[in-house]
């Protein structure tokens, strides 16, 4: 078995491709559009399967917001500077819940972002 996709139901699909693109430097890899359907997914990441998971951009036509619910927790990413990171997003506009630092009771240098549809995201220092 391997780990293809997550999918996250958004409300602005540009907002979205948006950041994750300018953001956190992943690419489009794969758009399509399904009017008959009412809906467009958007698949990004840094690589293509099977070389790694992408995110799944769910967009149904009409609908601009979901209830995240008590369910999810979060997405995480490795990054070599979480505080650069951190800097360069919100310089881009964008979201940071939690500044870098160590976790809880621990050493690892983690922080939080979230984007546009309030999903939120760790960023793990890895170097």
């Amino acid at each position: 078995m391997r780990f293809l996709h997550t999918m996250l139901r958004v409300g602005d699909l540009e907002a979205s491709v948006g950041f994750y693109t300018k953001m956190l430097g992943m690419k489009e890899l794969r758009r399509n559009d399904v009017p008959d359907g009412k809906y467009t997914l958007v698949f990004m990441g840094y690589a293509s399967n099977p070389e790694q998971a992408e995110i799944e951009l769910t967009y149904n036509y009409g609908t601009t917001s979901y209830e995240i619910g008590t369910a999810f927790g979060h997405l995480a990413l490795g990054v070599p500077d979480v505080a650069a990171t951190c800097a360069s997003i919100k310089a881009a506009g964008g979201k940071v819940t939690r500044e870098a630092g160590p976790v809880k009771f621990g050493t690892t240098i983690i922080a939080f972002v979230e984007d546009p549809d309030g999903y939120k995201i760790e960023l793990i220092q890895r170097s």
